[in-house]
């Protein structure tokens, strides 16, 4: 696998601009590639675990989507390049060309749906608090007047933020540009919590020098979808992409796919997250729905 380096996602600018064509089977077809996003610290979903290929769950399904695209086209020597994207500029990087599918932790919402396609949701998740256990924070109440962190791009800093108002709580809502970031605010004592998706901060924590410093704390505001993203306008893509997850969910790779990632060692410590399947996810796995979150 190529990694892409990052500036060359700027070839049509972070603008809102189109690509020029939504066929993304002809796409890779004439250039003989496919280009994945993947996120730098979006645990167990598509991370760095040391130099080399990002992993993760849903690192796999954008594998088993390559395997497909290949077999579809009958072209076994499509070149998989790999770009590295945030959740500020993925949206952007999909609907300018330069990421043909993004498998990552990015919510399935109306607002983004106006913009990229959404695949089966693959997840769901609620925000949350991650918090070093010797704050003294078990909900959001204790955070009225303090610093609060989350992650610039994401609804959970959009879902912090309505809180906040809601509740007059007065918190400093401080943003980081990537999950690590957010995480290090408050490590360095420079935020008291990290807001975000619950499965994020047990990812994270789980990765933390000392795990045990932590704890995810608070009720989960509201339960979203996570969905891989494409192209809008582009039903055979689609079609290609919704037939390897659901595919997935009806033979059972689907769920054997869930615990190798969120009830099995993983790497770089080899620690268990020890998260049971959710509910609304087992739902799915028979409905195979790409519904929004509102």
């Amino acid at each position: 696998m190529k990694f892409r380096v990052p500036a060359v996602a700027l070839a049509c600018g972070l603008l809102v601009c189109t690509a020029a064509h939504a066929d993304t089977l002809k796409k890779i077809a004439d250039s003989g590639k496919i280009t994945l996003a993947y996120r730098e610290s979006s645990v167990p979903f598509s991370y760095l675990a040391g130099a080399g290929t990002p992993i993760g769950f849903s690192v796999d399904i954008s594998n088993a989507v390559v395997d497909a695209v290949k077999k579809k086209l009958n072209k076994s020597d499509i070149k998989v390049e790999l770009q590295a994207v945030t959740s500020q500029n993925r949206i952007p990087l999909v609907t300018n060309g330069t990421v043909d599918l993004e498998c990552g932790s990015t919510t399935n919402n109306t607002a983004r749906g106006k913009d990229v396609q959404f695949a089966i949701n693959h997840f769901y998740t609620g925000t949350r608090l991650l918090v070093k256990k010797s704050s003294g924070v078990a909900n959001y109440a204790d955070l009225a007047r303090k610093t609060v962190a989350s992650t610039s791009g994401t609804t959970n800093a959009q879902v912090i933020r309505k809180y906040n108002r809601d509740n007059n709580l007065d918190m400093d809502i401080v943003l980081g540009k990537d999950h690590n970031d957010a995480m290090l605010l408050v490590d360095t004592g420079r935020a008291l919590a990290f807001a975000m998706d619950d499965i994020l901060l047990y990812g994270l924590k789980s990765n933390a020098t000392n795990p045990g410093d932590w704890d995810v704390v608070g009720d989960a505001l509201q339960v979203e979808p996570y969905g891989c993203m494409l192209r809008k306008d582009d039903p055979q893509f689609q079609a290609l992409v919704n037939g390897v997850i659901g595919g997935m969910m009806k033979s059972g790779e689907f769920e054997k796919l869930y615990n190798r990632w969120f009830l099995q060692p993983i790497p770089p410590k080899n620690q268990a997250l020890g998260l049971p399947m959710p509910k609304e996810l087992r739902d799915n796995l028979t409905a195979q729905s790409d519904k929004p979150a509102v």
